[in-house]
């Protein structure tokens, strides 16, 4: 199934992301979480692609296993990191050999221990190239979905030209956006405003990332360039200590998080799971109790 192909039918979509596991007890915890998120019969589910390719092929493997074993679509990421042209075809054409009928192209972040992003002779500088790229080599039998940021990249110093820099992406052929994580949904709405005056029509699915960990997340803001509402993060700081606490503040923000999103309208959820499957099976079930959820609501975004 093609992920625009459902877009299209107006249904909202769930989605899950997966990193490729590195080492034998990741994997054990992988195959668990896919399991257990697999009955929730998810539209489809996203594996990362580490940096300068150094998953490549784990990518591959599970990305190919999850669509072939447990029969859920599957979208892979792909990365203009390291490698040339001829490489990244070759990939794309593993992948599409596989099965695999879906792509989300990134530039990606450079390589452990370098600072800035280095294209390699041959290769792409940024993520609107690969998409053009991929819709060269394979017109329309790939759905191409690519990156959005409601507060801007954070190598991006001015938001107008990180939205002109995304408009290219979905010129060069990205038939949706699913957008970098974010904790305060007026980042969303207001970029999806702006998107849409910019001429960008595609849908935009919110990525949302349930808080389970405050030093993790503290983290990951800074890296990210993510912000976190000052009440939400007074509250964390509240219960550092007490990971079970954390845990039922993260899930409940994220809940009434998606609970805005799907009644505003988005076009679907995207939920960061860390390979772990307890807090995105609480926010789901959340919703399907008050039938947000396996409906036949229409989204706009």
């Amino acid at each position: 199934m093609l992920i625009r192909d459902f877009l299209a039918s107006g249904l909202p979509s769930i989605s899950f992301e997966f990193f490729p596991p590195k080492s034998d007890e990741a994997v054990a915890q992988l195959e668990r979480t896919i399991s257990e998120l697999s009955e929730l019969q998810p539209s489809y589910v996203s594996v990362t692609y580490g940096a300068g390719g150094s998953t490549r092929e784990r990518t591959i493997d599970v990305v190919s296993r999850i669509k072939r074993d447990a029969g859920i679509e599957s979208m892979a990421h792909l990365t203009c990191v390291g490698s040339t042209r001829e490489e990244l075809a070759h990939v794309i054409q593993r992948l599409v050999d596989s099965g695999v009928q879906n792509i989300l192209a990134l530039r990606g972040d450079p390589p452990k221990g370098e600072s800035a992003f280095q294209a390699v002779e041959g290769g792409f500088r940024n993520a609107n190239e690969l998409v053009a790229f991929i819709r060269q080599l394979h017109n329309n039998t790939i759905s191409v979905g690519a990156a959005a940021y409601p507060e801007k990249h954070v190598e991006c110093g001015n938001p107008a030209v990180d939205l002109a820099n995304l408009k290219r992406k979905v010129d060069d052929g990205a038939d949706f956006l699913v957008t970098q994580l974010f904790f305060d949904n007026h980042h969303y709405w207001q970029f999806v405003e702006r998107a849409r005056l910019a001429g960008i029509t595609v849908p935009i699915i919110p990525g949302i990332w349930p808080i389970t960990n405050v030093a993790q997340v503290e983290r990951l803001t800074t890296t990210c360039g993510a912000t976190l509402p000052f009440k939400l993060a007074s509250e964390l700081d509240k219960r550092r200590n007490d990971p079970a606490a954390v845990m039922r503040l993260g899930v409940a923000h994220a809940t009434l998080q998606c609970i805005d999103l799907l009644i505003g309208g988005a076009p679907g959820l995207h939920f960061y799971t860390m390979n772990r499957s307890h807090a995105t099976r609480d926010i789901y079930n959340a919703l399907r109790a008050i039938n947000l959820v396996g409906q036949n609501t229409p989204s706009k975004a």
